[in-house]
């Protein structure tokens, strides 16, 4: 996986999605952050146990990466692992702060990161053959990620509060 963004714009993007949900849930009432905008779409609160679950996956990789030399590393699917969280079922409001505490953490980490540690690798199993992927590679994956969501969230909080 080549990554087409700079470090300075990934950490842009990942610094940026905290105060953009916050900036398009801050006025939406618990009930409406439930709502989804059509039957099978996911409602803000889904949306948000969606992020929150890559973010735990793909932010372990990093940390993992960060910490072990060349490790190998059994690919795990977000859309799986938030079967084994509560994260579904939580308030909006209380799961967003454990959100952007999630976050602070990473871009604490990430910020300090000598250059050559963006490029600390992994091997990746368990979906097909073996992947080769980096710091850069996943913290680019989330913010990319997280990009889309957030024009998700958008347009699904214009849908449920008109």
């Amino acid at each position: 996986m080549m990554t087409s963004m700079t470090i300075e714009q990934v950490l842009a993007v990942l610094a940026a999605s905290p105060p953009g949900i916050a900036a398009a849930t801050d006025t939406v009432s618990p009930a409406l952050l439930r709502a989804p905008p059509a039957p099978g779409e996911w409602s803000a609160t889904e949306l948000l146990a969606h992020l929150r679950a890559c973010a735990d996956v793909w932010g372990e990789s990093i940390q993992t990466i960060l910490t072990q030399d060349r490790p190998t590393i059994r690919a795990v699917s977000p859309r799986s692992w938030i079967g084994r969280t509560d994260y579904p079922g939580l308030e909006f409001r209380p799961s967003f702060q454990a959100f952007c505490a999630q976050r602070a953490g990473l871009l604490m980490t990430l910020e300090g990161l000598p250059p050559g540690d963006w490029a600390r690798g992994a091997t990746i199993t368990g979906g097909g053959a073996p992947l080769q992927r980096t710091v850069l590679n996943f913290a680019e994956r989330l913010a990319r990620h997280e990009r889309g969501h957030l024009g998700q969230l958008q347009r699904t909080l214009r849908t449920v509060t008109r």
